[in-house]
């Protein structure tokens, strides 16, 4: 059975910086492109960053571009969200996506506050 577990999240002050992390299970995932999402209270979910199936072609959200960087690790099934220079503005809930097959994870809350 498919799973994608993120973690990573929490509380931070404005310009600090988070590494989420999303673990893969049951599918194969370095076929697939992996993306990350975030949602914020009242709003919609909203795509954040996507990259390739090999690790290449990063491509950014205008929010992210500058301080986010995402990555994937095939080898061991992970994906990864390196955020930096956090606004409250990025208050959010933050979800790995597969987008071809429609996968989610339940979610990790980062909430940038001082």
């Amino acid at each position: 059975q498919e799973h994608l577990v993120e973690s990573g999240g929490g509380l931070v002050q404005p310009g600090g910086s988070l590494r989420l992390s999303c673990a893969a299970s049951g599918f194969r995932f370095n076929s697939y492109v992996m993306t990350w999402y975030r949602q914020a209270p009242g709003k919609e979910r909203e795509m954040v960053a996507l990259i390739s199936a090999s690790g290449g072609s990063p491509q950014y959200a205008d929010l992210a571009k500058g301080r986010f960087t995402i990555l994937r690790d095939n080898a061991r099934k992970t994906l990864s969200l390196q955020m930096n220079s956090l606004k409250p503005e990025d208050t959010a809930v933050y979800y790995c996506h597969v987008p071809v097959l429609n996968y989610w994870g339940q979610g990790t809350q980062v909430t940038v506050s001082s």
